[in-house]
């Protein structure tokens, strides 16, 4: 009987062992799917942001290039008026042309990103590889606004040149350009451009809600930090191992 009993408790004792090996490791499978699942969350936001921007840079650049072409120049024109025109219109196209371009390129660039494998956390590797183009294509947007804005003035100034009215209606397209301008620069690019160009880490961190705040020991309020969450780096699992569909959905 002791013999028995000896032996029904080792088998006890083998079963909790492999029970908690595959407890072990269905969680380190759970975790990479959660790790895969971020990376793939990550990219997508990045992704719907850069699209936005190309959008709206090659929206406003087509306008421009319409205004270039399709802007009836009268005989008497002034030179120096249709060099400034001229001008501001091909800043206005090169602004927002470089804005389009960089935001495309990142998105290529990010859409390659191997979600899977990850090789270099996709962090790392926006903060080392897109962010400085990213920040060039925002602010290039930025200035291009304003700049797209002079073109309506100008545009006016040239159409109605030889008209009868035309200095006044020029100068009332004038007043709601600057009035627009100034609200642009006073407003919304000074509220929005600095937040945008903040590190990814910042802009979490000032954008936490306050449930995500706890208040440890001391009573005082202190925000969790990264290393709080799970660390999936550290899994010993491989992506080989895992039965889930790799591909985007």
């Amino acid at each position: 009987m002791i013999g028995l009993a000896a032996g029904m408790e080792m088998a006890d004792m083998a079963w909790e062992v492999k029970c908690r090996e595959e407890d072990m490791k269905q969680r380190a499978l759970e975790n990479e799917r959660h790790a895969i699942d971020d990376a793939r969350r990550a990219v997508d936001e990045k992704a719907q942001q850069l699209q936005v921007v190309a959008n709206q840079g090659a929206l406003f650049a087509g306008f421009s290039m319409v205004v270039l072409v399709e802007s009836s120049i009268p005989e008497a024109l002034n030179g120096a008026l249709l060099a400034v025109f001229g001008s501001a219109v091909a800043t206005t196209i090169a602004l927002f042309l470089v804005s389009t371009l960089n935001s495309t390129y990142i998105l290529v660039a990010i859409l390659r990103y191997d979600c899977v494998r990850r090789d270099v956390p996709f962090s790392e590797f926006w903060n080392k590889r897109c962010e400085p183009d990213w920040k060039i294509a925002l602010r290039c947007f930025s200035y291009g606004v304003p700049s797209f804005l002079l073109v309506v003035s100008l545009v006016a100034w040239v159409t109605f040149w030889e008209a009868e009215s035309g200095f006044v209606s020029a100068s009332v397209v004038t007043t709601i350009s600057m009035a627009v301008t100034l609200f642009w620069f006073g407003r919304t690019d000074r509220k929005w451009r600095g937040f945008l160009l903040m590190p990814e880490a910042r802009v979490l961190t000032r954008g936490m809600s306050n449930t995500n705040v706890r208040r440890n020991g001391g009573g005082k309020i202190s925000v969790p930090s990264p290393t709080d969450s799970s660390d999936y780096s550290e899994t010993s699992i491989k992506v080989e191992d895992l039965k889930i569909v790799t591909e985007w959905e």
